[in-house]
């Protein structure tokens, strides 16, 4: 999901309290607070010798074990993202969720939906791949998308 969707979905449902669905169906506790937005960029040489960028907009969800009832309207994060316009230069970034659950990962957001008083997103799960299959000599069908997790 990009940015701009995002912050339309947020100003639309302002009054919504927010969720996070991890991508094994399981939810981010309710009481999570955003304590970052930031502008990843990461630049690198695939393995076929290609120079590539990637960007996105990283949310860090956090949890605190003394706050148990705390909840985060869509309005107070579009309020976090206005803030953050200083270090975004862009609202055309794909959206990620970084959360430790027993590790520290990041989520792309997949989708939206409206769960009652919830205005929940849904989280996928990040895989690797080869960029440069044909300079390796794999088919373009070839690698794992599953990884140890499934």
């Amino acid at each position: 999901m990009y940015l701009s969707a995002l912050k339309d979905l947020l100003r639309e449902h302002s009054a919504k309290n927010l969720g996070f669905t991890l991508p094994d169906g399981d939810p981010i506790p309710p009481d999570f607070h955003v304590t970052e937005v930031g502008y990843v960029t990461k630049n690198f040489v695939d393995c076929g010798g290609t120079v590539r960028a990637t960007a996105a907009c990283v949310l860090q969800v956090w949890n605190a074990d003394n706050d148990p009832e705390h909840r985060l309207t869509a309005g107070k994060l579009a309020s976090i993202l206005d803030l953050a316009r200083a270090v975004l230069p862009s609202d055309e970034l794909e959206v990620e969720v970084e959360y430790e659950g027993c590790q520290i990962s990041q989520y792309p957001v997949a989708s939206s939906l409206v769960d009652g008083p919830t205005l929940r997103f849904v989280l996928a799960s990040k895989h690797t791949d080869c960029l440069a299959k044909e300079a390796c000599g794999l088919e373009p069908s070839s690698g794992s998308a599953g990884g140890c997790c499934g």
